[in-house]
């Protein structure tokens, strides 16, 4: 059973779990606000988290957590989830969380896969993954988080006309991604220009990372939207 089905047996999750020992601050966020802000365990609504939200989002892999932070900062009304396996992004997520006191914010220390197996169906209205890690080695392109598996789960919990973003700049991670969500056939891409995917979207959040341009191509966003 490969990564592109839907519930691989034996999931790893590959990278980096921790960088260097964290400040007695970001230690004390990690001990004593993340519980608070992590969900259920077991099957759960991510609406259920943000009862006075108009909407709820999910972002996966958030990094240095620049882009959820200003987001949860632009959008009260909207409840985000944060999903990242690197302690030192969740750390930083927190402290974010701590110095805006922003309200509309969760977080999960873990792997996305297994946190969207466990919510209930059509509870999300976007979900966002910016610039996920892309294996560039062919032989490891099956780690990549995009599989058709993957995709299929995301098209399960996001709700009819909900959105999807996907941004990379590494160029065979723009052709695999695009591949498995027009083959899944539950999302639209909205692109009808090439400036629709080559040009930052309005309500996009710029960050260091990006800003490096570690990838070997011009940064694509993707938009999607749910069918049905």
């Amino acid at each position: 059973m490969t990564d592109d089905s839907p519930h691989p047996k034996n999931r790893r999750l590959y990278g980096r779990a921790q960088g260097k020992p964290l400040s007695a601050r970001r230690q004390r966020l990690i001990d004593d606000l993340l519980p608070a802000l992590e969900p259920p365990g077991g099957a759960f609504d991510p609406r259920g988290m943000f009862p006075d939200a108009g909407e709820a989002w999910l972002e996966i892999g958030f990094g240095g957590a620049e882009h959820l932070i200003e987001q949860a900062r632009r959008r009260p009304d909207t409840g985000i989830l944060g999903v990242e396996p690197f302690l030192d992004g969740v750390a930083k997520a927190l402290a974010g969380v701590e110095d805006h006191d922003l309200k509309n914010v969760r977080l999960h220390r873990g792997d996305a896969r297994d946190l969207v197996e466990r919510m209930t169906d059509a509870a999300l209205d976007r979900v966002l993954i910016l610039f996920p890690d892309p294996w560039p080695k062919k032989r490891h392109w099956k780690r990549r988080i995009v599989s058709e598996g993957f995709v299929a789960e995301l098209a399960r919990v996001l709700k009819p006309g909900g959105r999807l973003r996907f941004a990379t700049d590494v160029a065979s991670y723009q052709d695999w991604a695009l591949e498995r969500f027009l083959k899944d056939g539950r999302f639209d891409w909205l692109a009808e220009r090439a400036a629709d995917w080559r040009d930052a979207p309005a309500d996009h959040v710029t960050t260091r990372y990006e800003e490096k341009r570690l990838g070997d191509a011009a940064p694509v966003f993707f938009d999607f939207r749910r069918t049905g």
